[in-house]
């Protein structure tokens, strides 16, 4: 059986390692054959962006190889999808080689797209890319007072960063003896503060605490970047001296150019995680149009439930979990504390008070993803 994995990300690692150690004794008799493609040789640990952005963490510590997280009976290689071609059962590559599988995980992720929005890219911050990040680590660094808009768009992933932006501003501010000489506003496009209920209900008095004033039914429509002004679909302008945008993300380009997913998000049964019409073709992570969050928790435990089912394909010749909606999500919450959000499909989020212990926690787990996009935590 040719199993194929698109994409080296986090669910993509995580589901060809598992199955990596689960058939061992399949792929040494050549039954099984575990194909990995990824568009590149490193792997990055994506919420490390943030710790960028604000001078905690340096580039380099956000990446390594790729190669030297997978299990060597994967054969791994560094060649992109061009074009999916799901009917033979087969991709083509940006070399030109096809690859033909049994079964096929695309694991393709997304991507910010601020150009998409007229005056973004010229006059907003992000956080999104190493180079984003970097760029607004060096404003935050010049910044010397003045009117700070931290503006969401949607749909994006990571759904919690806007509301941890707001709290490493607060702390960052302070830091540099200037918080009283910054005003910081919170732009959100719905009729609460974040999407999550919960999650909105508690951020709301820990913004009141900080100081944060926030306005909601908030859509970006345009960014005036040489006069710094922020309008909305709603008619309203916003002034400002230093934009930071949470930028709507779009799946990745392939996936809309062979017309898999409206926005680049692939129809995804909610259980199975099997492309809509496609039993041998399952989706994970950010690449699915499931109604959980886009995050490295949800890709993890989506990731877990693939590998065991291929694998039970593999074995039995039938799947045997179902995949429930968990998600997990730790939010900084400035003064070296954090909390956490955990839900599922039927389970709203129960946020704690924030504490010094779970924010160690975070830390740790900064170091620990390394072992868990191995398969082994």
């Amino acid at each position: 059986m040719r199993i194929l994995v698109v994409g080296g990300g986090t669910a993509g690692t995580i589901i060809a390692n598992n199955l990596a150690r689960r058939l061992g004794p399949e792929t040494r008799s050549g039954k099984v054959r575990i194909t990995m493609l990824s568009a590149s040789d490193r792997h990055m640990y994506q919420p490390g962006l943030l710790y960028v952005a604000f001078g905690q963490m340096a580039p380099d510590q956000l990446y390594r190889d790729q190669a030297s997280l997978l299990e060597p009976n994967i054969d791994f290689h560094v060649d992109p999808v061009k074009q999916f071609m799901l009917d033979k059962n087969q991709v083509t590559t940006e070399s030109g080689k096809v690859y033909e599988y049994d079964i096929i995980v695309i694991a393709t992720g997304s991507r910010m797209v601020p150009d998409e929005t007229p005056g973004l890219t010229e006059g907003a911050e992000f956080f999104y890319t190493e180079a984003s990040a970097v760029k607004m680590y060096q404003k935050l660094r010049e910044f010397q007072g003045g009117k700070v808009a931290v503006a969401v768009g949607v749909p994006h992933k990571c759904p919690i960063a806007p509301v941890e932006v707001m709290f490493a501003l607060n702390d960052f501010f302070k830091a540099r003896g200037i918080r009283d000489k910054v005003n910081l506003k919170y732009y959100y496009p719905i009729g609460r503060i974040h999407t999550i209920e919960n999650v909105a209900k508690w951020a709301k008095p820990e913004f009141d605490k900080m100081g944060v004033e926030y306005e909601t039914l908030f859509n970006i429509r345009e960014v005036d970047a040489k006069n710094k002004i922020l309008k909305s679909e709603e008619g309203t302008e916003v002034d400002y001296d230093l934009l930071i945008v949470i930028p709507q993300h779009r799946g990745m380009e392939v996936i809309e150019r062979d017309n898999l997913g409206q926005g680049g998000w692939i129809p995804t049964d909610r259980y199975k995680l099997t492309m809509t019409g496609h039993d041998n073709v399952y989706v994970v992570g950010d690449t699915t149009n499931l109604p959980v969050s886009k995050t490295g928790s949800a890709a993890h435990f989506q990731a877990e439930v693939v590998a065991e089912n291929i694998a039970s394909i593999v074995k039995i010749g039938s799947p045997v979990r179902d995949y429930d909606g968990k998600v997990y999500c730790f939010i900084e919450a400035g003064h070296e504390k954090a909390t956490y959000a955990m839900f599922n499909y039927l389970n709203p989020p129960d946020l704690k008070p924030p504490s010094k212990p779970m924010h160690w926690f975070k830390l740790s787990y900064n170091q620990m993803y390394w072992t868990s996009v191995r398969g082994l935590l």
